[in-house]
C-alpha cells in the first residue's frame, strides 16, 4: 500500500471530515435567518446530487429492482437524517444535537452485544442524555425530538450503506442516494423555500453547505476508510460532537452550559469505549 504524506495520513483525512461536516453545519445554520430548514436542507442535498452525478456519472440502465429498493432506502435515510438534524439545529446548538444524533450510530455499535461490560457503554450513554431532563436547562425538546429522530435515519443510513455499496460501485450508491433525497423534498423544499431560494446570497450559501457537509467529508472519509482499521476510525469519528460544539462556539457563538458540556462527554466515552472495545472483542466462534 502506496504510503501517504504526512499531511494525507488517514487520522487527518478523518479529521479533516469532522472539522467539514461541522464547519458546514454552522453555515447551514447561518442560513436559517434567510431560508427555512427545510429549504436548506433541500439546497444541500440538491447541489450534493449535482456535483456527485458530474463527478460519478452513474449507470442507470439494467439495474434490478432490489437494487433500486436498496438505494431507495438508502436515500431516504440520508434525506431524513438531514433535514431531521436541520430541524434539530434550528431549536438546539448544533453541538448537542449532534451530541443527540450520535445515539443512532452508538446504538448500531452495540446492537446484539452479548457482553455484559458493554451495557456500561450504554448506561454512560443513556445517563449523559438523562442529566438534560434531571437538571434544569432550557433546552428545547421539540429540538431534542428531531435529533433523536436523524439519530434513528443515521442508525438506517449505516444499515443501508453497505448493501447499497455492494449493489452500486464506486460512488454510484451516494450519487444516486443523494438525487432520490433531493427529490423526496423537493416539493417541501421549494415550497419552504419560497422567493428566499433566488437570493444570491442564499444559493451560494447552499452551495458552500453541500461542498462542505456532502462532498468533501464523503471524499475524505472513503480515501480514509480504505487505509485505516475500522476501529481507529470510530474512535475518531466519536469526536463529531466535540467538533460541532467548537463550530457552534466560534461561527455562531452557542455557548453550552455544564449540563449539555457533561452530557456531550458521556456520549463521547461512550462511543470511544464501545468501539474501542467491540473492536478488540474476540470474533465469535
Amino acid at each position: 500500500m502506496k504510503q501517504l504524506p504526512a499531511w494525507l495520513s488517514p487520522v487527518w483525512l478523518v479529521l479533516g471530515s469532522i472539522v467539514t461536516v461541522q464547519v458546514g453545519a454552522a453555515f447551514a445554520k447561518s442560513l436559517f435567518g434567510l431560508a427555512d430548514p427545510t429549504a436548506v436542507a433541500w439546497l444541500r442535498m440538491a447541489v450534493a446530487a449535482l456535483i456527485f452525478w458530474v463527478v460519478a456519472r452513474p449507470r442507470l440502465r439494467g439495474r434490478t429492482w432490489p437494487e433500486w429498493r436498496v438505494v431507495i432506502g438508502y436515500g431516504i435515510t440520508l434525506a431524513t437524517m438531514n433535514w431531521a438534524i436541520y430541524q434539530s439545529f434550528a431549536r438546539i446548538p448544533i453541538g448537542l444535537a449532534v451530541t443527540i444524533e450520535f445515539l443512532g450510530p452508538l446504538g448500531i455499535a452495540l446492537f446484539g452485544s452479548r457482553r455484559a461490560r458493554d451495557l456500561l457503554w450504554v448506561g454512560l450513554a443513556a445517563a449523559g442524555v438523562a442529566l438534560l431532563g434531571v437538571f434544569p436547562t432550557t433546552v428545547d425538546w421539540v429540538g431534542v425530538g428531531f435529533a433523536l429522530l436523524a439519530g434513528a435515519a443515521w442508525a438506517g443510513y449505516i444499515l443501508l450503506s453497505g448493501p447499497t455499496g455492494a449493489a452500486w460501485e464506486g460512488v454510484t450508491g451516494v450519487t444516486v442516494g443523494s438525487l432520490v433525497g433531493a427529490l423526496v423534498f423537493l416539493v417541501p423544499g421549494l415550497l419552504a423555500g419560497g422567493s428566499a431560494l433566488w437570493q444570491p446570497r442564499v444559493a451560494l450559501l447552499a452551495v458552500a453547505v453541500g461542498v462542505l457537509s456532502s462532498v468533501i467529508p464523503y471524499g475524505l472519509e472513503m480515501i480514509a476508510r480504505r487505509r485505516i482499521p475500522a476501529s481507529v476510525f470510530g474512535i475518531l469519528m466519536s469526536l463529531e460532537p466535540a467538533a460541532a460544539a467548537l463550530a457552534g462556539l466560534l461561527l455562531l457563538g452557542e455557548q453550552l452550559g455544564w449540563v449539555e458540556l457533561v452530557a456531550m462527554g458521556c456520549v463521547i466515552v461512550a462511543s470511544a469505549g464501545s468501539t474501542r472495545a467491540l473492536s478488540t472483542a474476540p470474533a465469535p466462534n
